[in-house]
């Protein structure tokens, strides 16, 4: 039976963070019902042209998830497993944030199923927070997580580094106190400038500088360096986990399996008679309900990826894993051979200079070449 990851995503906010560009919406009163009520319509959607899989993970994303009532994420979850059938070690993941509100859910979050969660702390220094715009200070964000570890059998939380002024003393003091928790699984997301959000109007006026690459080069080298220090490696570019805890459904995502997206802006790769298709939902919440309920999904767009892309796709996520790229899964997948992809005198140079390892069995960038992975990339694709 084929394997599938479930992405539903939740596509509220308290407010907007002013770094972010995802598909999150503030709203004085989110319409939940309403809302929950396209969720389920879209999942049986969903599993009614798909037909029998195998559910290896569900994540809810967001937004803010942990802003749903935890009877919506239980009816979700209770769906999905109806409607797929469920891996004995089905993987349920959620993410909050961690105010003091959206932390007492925990446990009925727990009893509704989920048994990982994600906690968007960011930073634990109050002065980084206040900056990020984040409506919790690092006392409560440590409370969160704290209360996460006792309630949920899997923890992660989120960090974002290469702040400005941000120094390396610092920032391994910071990582430090995070780690020192118990966490089982980190993920890390360097502090870019993403066009339409309000960091991009400040920092074109010049209210903040970002650190220089080098110095982020150097913060993220320290990560890496800490995380070992609390039995965490990095499975890949921006995630480290303990064996065996690292996130089931990402690897989805990262070793090119179908996933199926349901809710406002989400996007899927499903597999349908043959052909993989590309998904998106409308991302307006009110518009994207209102598609479910005149025609059962929100789909905007549905393009058949072709060989081509599919090899390309596989490739761009697989090299990102410290695992790299399983040579017959990926022919399997793409119907390609994966060293036909990469320019043969740029694959022998990236090799000698110790950014790539190759052997019969799998392709897979090293620890400096997925530093560089952008950049090596577009070297090896010419």
């Amino acid at each position: 039976m084929t394997p599938l990851a479930l992405y539903i995503h939740w596509p509220f906010c308290k407010a907007k963070c002013p770094y972010c560009d995802f598909n999150s919406h503030v709203r004085e009163r989110i319409p939940e019902r309403r809302i929950v009520a396209a969720l389920l319509a879209e999942l049986d959607f969903e599993a009614a042209r798909l037909g029998p899989r195998r559910l290896t993970s569900i994540f809810f994303g967001g937004g803010t998830p942990s802003l749903m009532a935890p009877e919506g994420v239980s009816a979700l979850i209770a769906r999905a497993c109806r409607l797929f059938a469920p891996a004995p070690d089905l993987e349920i993941t959620l993410e909050a944030n961690p105010t003091s509100i959206e932390a007492g859910r925990f446990r009925a979050y727990r009893e509704a199923g989920v048994n990982r969660v994600s906690i968007g702390v960011q930073s634990l220094n109050d002065d980084a927070l206040r900056f990020l715009g984040r409506e919790h200070g690092a006392a409560e964000a440590m409370a969160a997580v704290e209360l996460g570890r006792a309630i949920f059998p899997r923890l992660s939380f989120d960090l974002i580094y290469a702040r400005p002024g941000q120094t390396l003393a610092a920032w391994r003091a910071e990582l430090g106190a995070a780690l020192a928790v118990g966490l089982d699984h980190l993920s890390l997301y360097q502090l870019t400038i993403e066009p339409g959000t309000r960091f991009a109007t400040a920092h074109a006026r010049g209210d903040f500088a970002l650190p220089e690459d080098d110095d982020a080069a150097a913060l993220y080298d320290a990560t890496a360096e800490e995380a070992a220090r609390f039995g965490l490696g990095p499975y890949e570019i921006s995630n480290y986990a303990k064996p065996g805890e690292e996130s089931r459904h990402n690897l989805a995502y990262w070793r090119y399996r179908d996933y199926a997206g349901i809710g406002a802006g989400a996007h899927g790769r499903i597999s349908l008679g043959g052909t993989l298709l590309a998904t998106r939902r409308h991302r307006a919440p009110e518009e994207w309900a209102a598609r479910v309920e005149a025609a059962g999904h929100g789909s905007t767009e549905e393009i058949e990826i072709g060989a081509d892309e599919r090899a390309r796709e596989a490739l761009l996520m697989g090299l990102r894993l410290a695992e790299g790229i399983d040579r017959d899964a990926y022919a399997a997948r793409t119907g390609r051979d994966l060293m036909d992809m990469l320019d043969p005198d740029v694959t022998a140079q990236a090799i000698e200079a110790g950014y790539l390892d190759v052997t019969p069995a799998r392709v897979s960038a090293t620890y400096e070449g997925r530093k560089r992975l952008d950049s090596l990339l577009a070297a090896l694709l010419g």
